[in-house]
């Protein structure tokens, strides 16, 4: 269980480089910490198998594929007890690429990918509110500033 994993000084380096670059090559991080190719290797399998490594992706600008538009969705439920199968119905949509619970205003909170504020519009009216939806409220990102990692701290050296 991954509260039950303690990350010393090594795994916490080891974090912080994967989150700068994650194609790193192992024996790129070894030598940076003054260990083998295979302790990472290992370090990394054992973060991987308690659930501190999630994955590895490769983020691709949505524009270049032709989406120009993001959007966030405050998805208002008209009946609560639908959530889960509202959740799977989401998931088989391949325009939208985040799905919260939430708590607050929204009962779910979608991000989404579409071409144009049409596609949108399409989007919302012939996928989202028959699954369920009371109403939605959408905010239309005019541009991503900026995203990041979470910060990895690592204990001051003394």
């Amino acid at each position: 269980m991954m509260s039950q994993y303690q990350l010393d000084k090594l795994d916490k380096r080891i974090l912080e480089m994967l989150s700068v670059n994650a194609r790193i090559p192992f024996l790129e991080i070894a030598r940076e910490n003054n260990v083998s190719g295979a302790a990472v290797h290992q370090r990394i399998q054992k973060l991987t198998s308690a659930g501190v490594i999630k994955g590895f992706e490769t983020l691709i600008n949505p524009a270049a594929l032709g989406y120009e538009t993001c959007a966030y969705i405050g998805f208002f439920l008209a009946n609560p007890s639908d959530s889960e199968r509202v959740t799977k119905a989401l998931y088989e949509i391949p325009e939208v690429v985040e799905l919260h619970y939430a708590t607050g205003k929204y009962d779910l909170l979608v991000k989404l990918y579409a071409h144009n504020n049409s596609h949108l519009l399409q989007l919302i009216h012939d996928r989202l509110q028959p699954l369920g939806a009371g109403r939605t409220e959408t905010l239309i990102s005019f541009k991503e500033e900026f995203r990041r990692p979470i910060p990895v701290k690592i204990p001051s050296q003394n």
